[in-house]
């Protein structure tokens, strides 16, 4: 090779060595040879790998991964011939869930008047789809769809895991509580600044213990300088082309804002003259920003509307000054329109009714197809269902998910039968999980709850949330979570909401829209189906009273008239009714103890004969002793609905008992044919044929039977759940003519009848009795008529011994229903799942509440109001002392006026002060409109028809138009008229005197207060005063004539008196020398004042007045100006401060009650100081059906370590039972130990809720949410005991002992897992094992509606 030249004239030359390639230097002479053979290079052997290249890398990657191959360990030539086991199925990695794509396509959305509808079928539009990449939607991007999160595993797609986080709610998209919250210290360069400085650095991250050992920091000498970035280049050459380009809408848009501009100045709405000059450049910019958006909404709703017709009334209204109010986030009206091109609009409907379209319901389905929220209201029957249908048609349609909420069991469980034909459907609810992965889902709306914090997949595809009976929300113990539901729903879900009738209800729409900023479209009926007429029933007849919700006063009348012919009647049977009573009292004790069962606390009250309430009738009879008399009048009732057609009925009685009692007094009526009868009997036997024997023979299915064999149900909460839903089927069926309810069957079940009766109208809500509410009687009321059946529905008002005043029953048939109010309530478990998510805070929980609703929605004008407050210029002091100290010598003015007045006020109320206060003593008076005070006499003191002080004091300045009182001359004929004070309470502003005759000197007042006048060129006023008003008491005393004043009103004698006066004031002071200590010369010892506190506050408003005559602002010429500008200054800052503070999150109503919830949850160790949730946290969140707190410290005291499972599962029936007044059950003594040591945990846990300014009370607590009354049976029932023989040992009726055996199930899988999160495998078997004995027989029979018959 040729010769390289080196250092020093060194030269070598390089070459490859043999196969292997290694690289070879050899040294040359330094003498340069002219051998041209030199200049060849020398022989290089090839390489000992070729050259790679595109095909050799193939043939590499195909031999070496792609190809298969046997494993060389199990085939190798030491194991031939041996036989081996392969298991090819462990080797495969199967990937169980699918991975997340790294791109999506969506859909765009496009202005209505920029959309192109020419190449699409039948000219609709469809939207354009894009390729977003994934990386664009995670959580911290600005779109906030829920499809970027990771998938988790299969098992909990349906119902969540704790350890998943809640998918981001709607409407949080603008809250600051989404973005990372960093200290201020890293966000405005403190902790660089200081770290750069040579200080300790931040190595320790938050609610860790330990962090970085970064040894010891020296001082780095740097310059700080802030710089503010004015010039973004972030813009994408794309978005400066859009800037650079011009289209039509454009311009449209631009000359519409120009049009408005030039309209509102026309007004003079931007004149410069009408606003103060100091908001001259903050108003300018509000009204433009407000025409702005002005002008923006009401391009949006012009161009967005398809028609004239959908444009709302309530969205964009103008006001009478032509400016345009607020958006509404709640739409109404419009329906005539849609209902007339209803199939122009929906030409291809997702589901075809057999039925022609009510306008509500044509509207609504207009609205869904649009993709819009739904809030319908209308009366019961009225065919909100249909609303629910369809949106259950789209779900199936689109591919999607929709879900069906409830707030009671028994609807879940209709709604899933009566949906099974048509749709799809899954139904989970707390103990049943049936097809979750169906298309359309029905559940309580504890179950989404649930689903909501615990973030399940399944949330991404549900497309619509149907919240039934949505007036429910008006319930205090569960009203709270159709709030949580609404605020945590995401924002990809659509809300439909079904309600009665209620009068606010855009107001409520109003707030869901405004919380998940979308429109919320209102729509309705007031119209009833099935019109009502409402009459009395009394002594065997019928009083219409109400038709068409017209009250007709001639059937009350009427009803009152046979009253009293009834009532003169029965006043010679006086002494037969007291035998009757007597004989009627002791049969009824007789019957108390076997039917006790059935009644619970409400006994006395529901069993009163009177629709009015719980009175006794004239004849003196009682109501024990009209118990004989109740079967004749049931049979009255029955029979005249019988001639009149009106069966089947339905009675409202408003107890268990009730109920009982009233069809056991039917015992010899028969309403049912042969036929009837043995359709009865074979669907009985079908439905109990799932029970074992002795289940089958149980004394309440026994006597169920019977009366249904006879056409007569009832319907209660004390009945088993197979039992209600055989009446509840047979109903529907129409083979049951009379049926005894309480008022859940109204809102549980879907079954109207011909007519419906109210026992009484009055009921007993758990705290007193009361009368129903409009809302109430309505809901009940709905369920008379059958649309399609009958043209009215009868409503029929019981009347025993007095008929009801016409104002009551015009209020509850005629009175305007319940609104929705907000039972928003802060719980621990709900402060714990949101304490989860760093991205989600409490606080907007609690802003978007509807409580905070009105509240919140001001919050942009109170804004407002605020920038305006700022931009305010504020006023300088200019001191001529140099630096001003105003601000100081001011605050110091203000404490210790508030010491002197909390001085003067203790002395003037003291009893040595009111001995002083004599006619004659001089006094200062606190000024009302001018800066100083007023000198005063005191001229009467208080009596008793007058309780306060008649004094007569100095006005500052004589009044233009002096108002003097006209006294009546003494010598006239009838001689002086007197004038005495009224009572206090009888008495108005101006009222202080009534006339009466009286002589001179008694005391009498004739003058009327306050009195004004002249005297020596001096204004004066005579007024009544409380001894507050006092400021001060003088040492002064005057002599004064007060007869001559009050009584004379002698010119003579106030001209003396305001003599006297001036001659104090002319003696070189303001005022006279006081006994009050604010005057000097006297100390507290003076006047007697021993309160510590008084004299600690004497004390320092001593020291404040030393204080503030060494400030050099005391004295000066200016003082009293720059007094006046520092109040106008502070005044000012109070208004900032209170506006900052009504927009804090410190206003919200429950937040006192959120901090004492923290400050527990921190106590017990829920969570750490820096509010991260730990594993007792964690545990408490899987407690749904008990009360968090004291279940978490039961798991984590190990109170049920040394219980059996039947024992463990005994005493955790606590938690969810419900009934409080019950027999106390013997228990065996480890259970009354676990019992004992369970309550004292709730007692200490209510305890130190109380220390932490909770407003409970231990003893309530602990009761509220511990009831150990089922303890024993349910202790029987997981030994094996029989059903029947638990329920001897107990008086709670049977349904509400299989209610809580079922929820007792639910609590022992809460527990389990609360297990697992611990790593209890002992705790973990034994509700296992808890579980399986309990879930037996007929407590955890299958449900008619699920099954089938």
């Amino acid at each position: 090779m040729d010769r390289i030249q080196a250092t020093n004239e060194l030269a070598f030359r390089v070459g490859f060595s043999g196969y292997s390639g290694h690289l070879r230097v050899e040294p040359l002479s330094t003498v340069e040879r002219t051998n041209p053979v030199k200049s060849l290079p020398d022989f290089i052997l090839p390489p000992a790998f070729p050259r790679e290249n595109h095909e050799s890398l193939k043939e590499h990657l195909e031999e070496e991964y792609l190809l298969p191959r046997l494993d060389s360990d199990e085939l190798s030539a030491e194991k031939a011939g041996r036989q081996w086991d392969f298991d090819w199925f462990e080797r495969v990695k199967v990937i169980q869930e699918p991975s997340l794509p790294r791109s999506v396509v969506v859909p765009t959305w496009e202005l209505p008047f920029r959309r192109q509808k020419s190449g699409s079928e039948q000219g609709r539009w469809e939207p354009n789809s894009v390729q977003v990449d994934m990386s664009e939607l995670t959580v911290g991007a600005p779109d906030s769809s829920p499809l970027p999160r990771v998938a988790g595993p299969a098992k909990d797609f349906v119902r969540g895991s704790i350890n998943k986080r809640p998918f981001r709610p709607g409407g949080l998209d603008d809250s600051q509580s989404l973005e990372r919250i960093l200290p201020s210290g890293a966000t405005n360069g403190e902790w660089v600044h200081e770290l750069l400085n040579g200080g300790p650095a931040q190595s320790t991250a938050p609610s860790l213990k330990q962090g970085l050992d970064l040894g010891e920091l020296k001082a780095y000498p740097c310059s700080w300088n802030v710089y503010k970035d004015q010039s973004p280049f972030n813009t994408t050459s794309k978005e400066k082309l859009n800037e650079l380009s011009v289209q039509f809408d454009d311009l449209f848009k631009k000359a519409w804002e120009e049009d408005i501009i030039t309209e509102y100045e026309g007004d003079g709405h931007l004149s410069k003259e009408d606003s103060p000059k100091s908001d001259d450049e903050v108003g300018k910019i509000d009204v433009f920003e407000s025409v702005s958006e002005t002008a923006l909404s009401v391009l949006d709703e012009i161009l967005s509307a398809e028609s004239g017709g959908l444009a709302s009334k309530s969205d964009g209204s103008v006001d009478a000054g032509g400016r345009q109010q607020k958006e509404a986030w709640a739409l109404s009206g419009s329906s005539e329109w849609i209902a007339e091109h209803f199939y122009e609009l929906v030409p291809d409907m997702a589901l075809n009714f057999p039925f022609e379209l009510d306008t509500f319901q044509k509207e609504a389905i207009y609205y869904l197809e649009k993709g819009d929220s739904v809030f319908v209201a209308a009366h019961t029957s009225a065919g909100k269902t249909v609303v629910a249908e369809y949106a259950f048609a789209l779900a199936s349609k689109h591919c999607t998910r929709a879900v069906y909420t409830a707030p009671i069991k028994t609807i879940s469980n209709q709604k899933y039968r009566d949906f099974c034909g048509k749709f799809d459907v899954g139904l989970l609810t707390g103990d049943i999980s049936l097809r979750p992965e169906s298309s359309c889902l029905i559940m309580t709306t504890e179950i989404l709850r649930s689903m909501l914090y615990r973030g399940a997949d399944i949330i991404r595809d549900i497309e619509w949330v149907i919240f039934d009976e949505v007036h429910y929300v008006n319930d205090a113990e569960r009203g709270v979570v159709w709030e949580e539901v609404i605020i945590m729903l995401p924002r990809h879900v659509n809300i439909v909401l079904l309600s009665a009738t209620v009068p606010n209800k855009v107001e409520f729409a109003d707030w869901i829209g405004r919380t998940k900023q979308k429109k919320i479209q209102v729509t309705g009926t007031a119209k009833r189906p099935v019109p009502l007429e409402h009459c009395l029933f009394f002594s065997g007849e019928l009083y219409k009273i109400c038709e068409n919700e017209t009250f007709i006063p001639q059937g009350l009348k009427a009803a009152k008239d046979a009253l009293k012919k009834n009532s003169t009647n029965t006043v010679g049977r006086g002494s037969l009714a007291m035998r009757d009573g007597g004989y009627g009292q002791k049969r009824e004790y007789s019957n108390r103890s076997k039917q006790n069962k059935h009644s619970g606390s409400q006994n006395f009250g529901s069993f009163s004969g009177i629709s009015g309430g719980n009175q006794n009738n004239g004849s003196g009879q009682n109501n024990w002793g009209s118990r004989r008399s109740e079967a004749s009048q049931w049979l009255q009732l029955v029979n005249k609905l019988s001639k009149k057609s009106l069966l089947p009925v339905v009675i409202f009685c408003f107890s268990k008992n009730r109920c009982d009692k009233s069809a056991d007094c039917m015992s010899g009526t028969d309403l049912t044919s042969s036929s009837e009868k043995s359709g009865i009997r074979v669907f009985c036997d079908k439905a109990f044929s799932r029970l074992k024997g002795s289940d089958r023979n149980l004394p309440q299915i026994v006597r169920v039977q019977s009366l249904l064999r006879r056409g007569i149900g009832v319907h209660h909460a004390g009945l088993l759940p197979i039992v209600k839903e055989v009446v509840e089927m047979l109903f529907c069926r129409g083979v049951i003519k009379v049926l005894f309810s309480t008022e859940t069957f109204a809102m549980g079940v879907n079954a109207p009848a011909r007519t419906v009766v109210f026992d009484t109208l009055t009921k007993f809500d758990g705290k007193e009795f009361r009368q129903l509410l409009p809302g109430e009687y309505t809901q009940m009321a709905g369920r008379a008529g059958r649309r399609g059946l009958d043209k009215i529905g009868t409503v029929v008002v019981m009347c025993r011994d007095e008929i009801p005043e016409e104002n009551d029953l015009n209020h509850v048939i005629a009175g305007s229903a319940t609104r929705l109010e907000s039972q928003f309530r802060l719980t621990y478990i709900m402060i714990l799942h949101l304490l989860r998510v760093e991205e989600l805070k409490v606080e907007d929980m609690l802003k978007r509440s509807f409580a905070e609703f009105h509240t919140q929605k001001t919050l942009p004008e109170t804004q407002q109001i605020l920038m305006r407050k700022l931009a305010q210029p504020t006023k300088a002091i200019e001191c001529i002392k140099g630096e001003p100290a105003i601000e100081e010598y001011y605050d110091m003015y203000l404490e210790a006026e508030e010491y002197g007045n909390q001085i003067s006020e203790a002395v003037m109320l003291s009893s040595d002060a009111q001995r002083l206060l004599f006619p004659g003593r001089v006094v200062v008076v606190k000024s009302q409109s001018a800066q100083d005070h007023l000198l005063g006499v005191v001229v009467k003191g208080p009596s008793t028809n007058m309780k306060q002080y008649i004094v007569l004091v100095l006005k500052p300045d004589l009044p233009s138009s002096m108002q003097i009182s006209n006294v009546q001359d003494k010598r006239s004929g009838d001689g002086p008229q007197a004038y005495l004070l009224m009572p206090k309470s009888k008495r108005g502003v101006e009222d202080y005197f009534y006339p009466s005759t009286s002589r001179k000197g008694s005391g009498a007042i004739n003058i009327k207060l306050p009195h004004q006048g002249s005297a020596a060129g001096v204004g004066y006023e005579v007024r009544a005063m409380d001894s507050k008003e006092f400021l001060c008491i003088c040492k002064s005393k005057i002599k004064i004539n007060p007869a001559g004043l009050l009584e004379d009103i002698s010119n003579t004698a106030f001209s003396k008196t305001v003599q006297e006066l001036l001659e104090l004031k002319s003696e070189g002071k303001k005022y006279p020398p006081a006994l009050d200590p604010r005057e000097g010369g006297y100390s507290v010892s003076d006047l007697k004042m021993k309160d510590m506190n008084l004299v600690e506050a004497y004390n320092k408003w001593t020291r404040l007045l030393q204080k503030m005559s060494m400030n050099k602002c005391h004295g000066c010429i200016k003082l009293e100006e720059h007094i006046t500008l520092a109040r106008e200054i502070k005044k000012h800052k109070d208004e900032i401060d209170k506006l900052k503070y009504q927009m804090s999150d410190e206003a919200l109503q429950q937040m006192p009650d959120f901090q004492g919830r923290i400050d527990v949850l921190k106590e017990i160790g829920c969570i750490d100081a820096d509010l991260v949730v730990q594993i007792k946290g964690r545990v408490a969140c899987e407690m749904n059906s008990g009360e968090e707190l004291i279940c978490t410290e039961c798991l984590f005291e190990n109170q049920l370590d040394d219980l059996e499972p039947e024992e463990a599962v005994a005493i955790m029936s606590a938690f969810v039972f419900q009934q409080r007044n019950t027999s106390e059950p013997s228990l065996t003594p480890k259970l009354s130990e676990a019992k004992k040591r369970l309550y004292n945990t709730a007692i200490r846990l209510g305890e130190l809720q109380v220390h932490f300014k909770l407003l409970i009370k231990p003893e309530e607590y602990a009761q509220d949410n511990l009831k150990f009354g089922l303890v024993r049976v349910v202790y029987e029932w997981a030994k094996g005991t029989p059903f029947a023989d638990i329920c001897e040992l107990t008086d709670v009726p049977e349904g509400l002992i299989v209610r809580t055996i079922v929820r007792l199930d639910e609590t022992c899988r809460e527990f389990k897992n609360a297990a697992a999160i611990m790593g209890n495998s002992a705790l973990y078997k034994k509700m296992e094992a808890a579980s399986n004995a309990i879930k037996r027989d007929i407590v955890f029979a299958a449900s008619l509606y699920i099954t089938g018959v």
